[in-house]
């Protein structure tokens, strides 16, 4: 298998099927190819097959496969697909392809597990990657020789199937009792800031929309920023003094992607459901992405998700800077939005006083109701994100899991 510089050599493949329109198609594979290059690889091609449907055995067919093996069999030593393979689907594709085979959301497991530093992100991807293996366990059984060891005890007349998945069963459930062990350490650390009553600031937002970026413009940090996606994974909270002298907790979260692997949302449950206990989330938004609208929506639907609801919302349009100046009022006219360019400072004063504006208010504002900065004539409010993401356009892209 050829290698560039150490780097694998990639294909990437997708199905359009019945509704979906090119530019859907195109923008995912573009986003595909952008995951493959985070986790290292080397993409030279990219190949989309019209279809009725997903063939079950293989997802795009026996011929096309036998067509692409001859066309970058010499070539390649990696073919990611854009969307969920079955174990009996990979295998039956490697078996035509003689390369290795994985589906989106394998490689978006794969760059977690890259970035993850911290004890807690370690047991959180690997309790994804756990999992998600079982779940495709019938006909992907040589994945199992990844994990390392050998099977150990089995029954009499226990198969390999069988123990393979007893082996992982309890290996889920060991991760999972690690997992709420740090799951009730965040809860003991919430506890003790509520006691400080410091209101709390949480950054969401779509993968590389410039999140970090922001937060160290914010808070002054030094958290890790790069033109990739998942650059950041770890949580990260600092102090941040708003005008008027408030003090205030900002925390970096995870990025969101389109159909973000449900695995990834059960298993990094602990350190979303900081999101719950924030008094306001700011969405940061790439204003200069054409499918920014598609990434809203993702991200609404992930929060709605994780059941951050009913919370309050200020959406902060970063990157004005790659945007012509009528683009730039477009944005600021709005008075339910922030445009900001965290790479030079532009529009950082308006929105440290409309998070100070917002908090104090929120103070001393019965719950529920909405709130009215007047003095920027800024409107922030409590919203139903489940409910607000209805209004945004429908798009193949911006689908997301449920649990």
């Amino acid at each position: 298998m050829r290698e560039f510089r150490g780097r694998e050599i990639a294909l990437l493949v997708a199905v359009k099927l019945p509704g979906e329109s090119v530019a859907e198609v195109e923008e995912s594979l573009v986003e595909l190819q952008r995951l493959a290059e985070s986790a290292g690889a080397c993409v030279i091609g990219k190949v989309v097959q019209e279809r009725r449907g997903r063939d079950p055995r293989s997802f795009i067919g026996q011929g096309k496969a036998l067509d692409l093996k001859a066309s970058y069999g010499e070539q390649i030593n990696l073919v990611v697909f854009d969307g969920d393979l079955s174990g009996t689907q990979q295998r039956n594709l490697e078996e035509i392809l003689e390369v290795k085979v994985i589906d989106r959301t394998g490689l978006i497991l794969d760059i977690f597990a890259q970035r993850a530093h911290t004890r807690e992100g370690m047991l959180q991807v690997e309790l994804a990657q756990t999992e998600y293996l079982l779940s495709r366990l019938v006909g992907c059984s040589t994945y199992l020789s990844r994990l390392g060891g050998g099977i150990g005890t089995r029954g009499p007349g226990e198969t390999k199937l069988e123990s393979d998945r007893r082996r992982l069963r309890k290996r889920v459930s060991r991760i999972r009792e690690r997992l709420e062990k740090v799951r009730q350490s965040r809860g003991i650390m919430r506890r003790n800031r509520e006691k400080r009553d410091l209101p709390i600031v949480s950054l969401v937002g779509y993968t590389n929309a410039g999140k970090s970026s922001l937060f160290n413009a914010l808070t002054r940090a030094k958290a890790v920023v790069e033109d990739r996606l998942f650059a950041t994974l770890d949580p990260t909270v600092r102090r941040v003094c708003l005008p008027g002298g408030q003090i205030v907790l900002v925390f970096d979260t995870v990025g969101f992607i389109r159909e973000l692997p449900h695995q990834l949302i059960h298993a990094f449950r602990a350190t979303l459901e900081e999101l719950l206990s924030a008094n306001l989330l700011l969405h940061v938004v790439d204003a200069s992405h054409p499918m920014r609208e598609e990434q809203i929506r993702a991200v609404d639907e992930i929060l709605g998700e994780i059941g951050v609801v009913h919370k309050s919302v200020l959406q902060v349009y970063n990157k004005i800077d790659r945007l012509k100046d009528e683009e730039k009022l477009s944005f600021s006219a709005d008075a339910g939005r922030v445009a900001v360019s965290a790479r030079t400072g532009e529009g950082l004063g308006d929105l440290r006083w409309r998070i100070h504006s917002y908090l104090t208010a929120d103070l001393h504002a019965p719950s529920g109701q909405d709130h009215l900065d007047n003095a920027s004539n800024t409107m922030l409010t409590k919203r139903n994100i489940s409910s607000d993401r209805k209004n945004l356009p429908h798009a193949r892209s911006s689908k997301s899991k449920a649990f």
